[in-house]
């Protein structure tokens, strides 16, 4: 029918609006945690630490940072916090891999500089981030708090 066309667009234009606004909000969070970090890595590394070993550090101080940024503000989600967390931890045990990899890959075996690319890490794993905290650790819509806390079936 031609009335339900408004409406189906209308659900359509609410649902792809609702992951770009999400997206923007989690941008802004990692822009300004990232930027922060990053300065914290080049620090680090002046300061006598390697490139990996500054990478772990920022690493582990971005993990818990801005783990509060993102369940209240970007996916703005209801999730149990312990599951939420322990979701968000392995998404960053996994950034942290490919990172990791990266830099022993392009700087350590091809002799890239590794400002260039760690700078170029924080975008790809930032979009990959994306993708899994919004499938995965805050995601699960409607009900995903009360599976979260609910003791499991035996």
């Amino acid at each position: 029918r031609a009335d339900d066309v408004p409406l189906a667009a209308g659900i359509l234009t609410s649902n792809m609006r609702r992951p770009a606004a999400s997206f923007v909000r989690f941008a802004i969070v990692g822009v300004c945690s990232n930027a922060a970090l990053y300065l914290a890595y080049l620090a680090l590394c002046l300061a006598g630490l390697g490139p990996k070993t500054a990478m772990t550090v920022s690493f582990l101080l971005g993990t818990i940072v801005t783990f509060a940024f993102n369940r209240n503000w970007s996916f703005q989600s209801d999730r149990a916090v312990p599951g939420a967390f322990v979701r968000y931890a392995a998404t960053y045990a996994l950034g942290y891999v490919v990172n990791f990899v990266a830099l022993v890959l392009l700087v350590d075996l091809a002799g890239y500089p590794h400002q260039l690319v760690q700078g170029a890490m924080v975008v790809l794993v930032a979009i990959l981030m994306f993708i899994v905290q919004r499938r995965w650790v805050f995601g699960g819509g409607p009900g995903a708090a009360l599976a979260d806390a609910a003791p499991p079936d035996r």
